[in-house]
């Protein structure tokens, strides 16, 4: 859900490029689960919160320029 989410920010958002990187990162660490390798759950709740962060802040930015 997360990786579709970061896929939908607008791409003139500040936080696109952010983004962009977070989603290959996810989708990287994703691959890396289903060939059952193993993934430190620290790399993996740090990379969630930063896209739940990135999400936040580009719902902020919409906010800022709709109001």
């Amino acid at each position: 859900m997360l990786i579709k989410r970061l896929e939908h920010i607008y791409v003139d958002s500040i936080w696109a490029h952010k983004a962009s990187g977070l989603r290959g990162a996810l989708i990287r660490t994703t691959e890396n689960l289903e060939s059952g390798k193993v993934i430190n759950t620290r790399t993996l709740e740090r990379l969630h919160r930063m896209s739940f962060h990135v999400l936040e802040e580009a719902a902020r930015e919409i906010l800022r320029h709709s109001g």
